[in-house]
């Protein structure tokens, strides 16, 4: 009876301990973990460098820093409008914060004085552990959308629930992304209206045709990534000494490639992956093809897309072809097309649009065309 009875115990503790277990694993997305004033916020303003939990590829609790920006004065009863800013490439290493400074962010005092909060997500593994899932739409948008959550969190915010994504570059798809993701991740917001620029759509032909150079960095930071998000195997598309000159070049952060040191990583990536087709290379092709969006669907909230003509990075051929396809689904879209600029300057190129056009979907406005008329 005594063995009996210590059986019976041990099950029950084995019971207890697998409750406790799960319930610790269990995520919160956008749960506020903390916030330290800035000193740098604008006049009529106040800024926090924000930690909150958000979730990862496999849906597994993680945490991103970024920082939120509140206006000052007071709110609407129904909260402040906001608006959630996702940065570009900056790099996959964790040093590469990216929100050091607010004058990073373009449009800011504007945005302030038509009284939205403004956030920005560093995302998951820049500023915080890694690894950082770098062009994965779904932990990228997971990051944008808690974002939102966490300054909903933060009482002195006075965030509301209508939402406005804005995105350049990585950001520009991390911003899609989240458009596709908000209504099963994120229902209790609404978001508004979806601003890419320069955006990466069809990752094999954004490679394809990107300038050489540029696209040995991009599958170094992919391959790089992606090995440590998904467990890729590198090994299939790299030997021993061009993963030393993956690593060491992934190591860098954006301010650090004006170096000669820099300079020379970029000429040995050019060199080793220049060539390079990850879209023909299993698994990277099936990896390829799931952090890829070719439209927009119908039902999606309305889309402004900004493309330099001149981009040699993401080229106006693929982001109008993605453009042209969420037009034929239905969705309700614009497109601008900026000439005489570079891929690095298009979204403070085009801030003024993009901010007159996100004042719009906040006052309800109807969301203008510029999709080709059905034949």
């Amino acid at each position: 009876m005594e063995m009996a009875f210590h059986r019976v115990l041990a099950c029950v503790l084995l019971i207890a301990m697998c409750g406790m277990a799960s319930m610790s694993v269990t995520a919160a997305p956008g749960r506020l973990l903390s916030a330290k004033s800035m000193s740098d916020a604008p006049v009529g303003a106040k800024a926090w460098r924000i930690r909150y939990e958000t979730t990862d590829v496999d849906g597994d609790s993680t945490h991103s820093s970024g920082v939120l920006v509140v206006p000052d004065g007071a709110a609407p009863a129904a909260g402040r409008e906001v608006v959630a800013w996702a940065h570009g490439t900056v790099g996959i290493a964790p040093s590469c914060t990216p929100i050091r400074t607010l004058d990073q962010i373009p449009g800011l005092a504007d945005m302030l004085a038509r009284g939205w909060v403004v956030v920005a997500s560093d995302y998951p593994g820049l500023g915080t552990r890694g690894p950082h899932a770098y062009l994965v739409g779904d932990a990228a948008a997971a990051a944008v959308l808690d974002s939102v959550r966490a300054a909903r969190n933060f009482a002195a915010a006075h965030a509301g629930q209508r939402v406005v994504a804005w995105g350049h570059s990585q950001g520009g798809h991390a911003a899609l992304f989240s458009g596709r993701r908000a209504a099963s991740y994120a229902p209790e917001l609404q978001l508004l209206g979806i601003a890419a620029v320069s955006p990466p759509t069809d990752l094999a032909e954004n490679m394809k045709q990107a300038d050489v150079t540029v696209r040995a960095m991009l599958t170094a930071f992919t391959a790089e990534s992606w090995s440590k998000v998904y467990g890729a195997d590198i090994s299939t598309i790299a030997d021993r000494t061009t993963r030393g000159v993956i690593e060491r070049a992934t190591n860098a952060c954006e301010g650090d490639r004006l170096s000669a040191a820099a300079l020379l990583r970029v000429l040995r990536l050019r060199v080793r992956l220049g060539s390079l087709d990850l879209s023909g290379r299993a698994p990277w092709d099936g990896l390829i093809a799931r952090n890829s969006l070719h439209a927009l669907e119908a039902g999606s909230p309305p889309l402004l897309v900004v493309q330099s003509d001149g981009d040699k990075l993401v080229t106006s051929p693929v982001t109008r072809g993605f453009f042209e396809r969420s037009c034929q689904r239905g969705v309700v879209a614009r497109y601008l097309i900026l000439p005489g600029t570079g891929h690095a300057t298009t979204a403070i190129a085009s801030a003024n649009d993009a901010l007159d056009w996100i004042a719009q979907r906040f006052a309800g406005q109807p969301a203008r065309s510029d999709c080709p008329a059905p034949i």
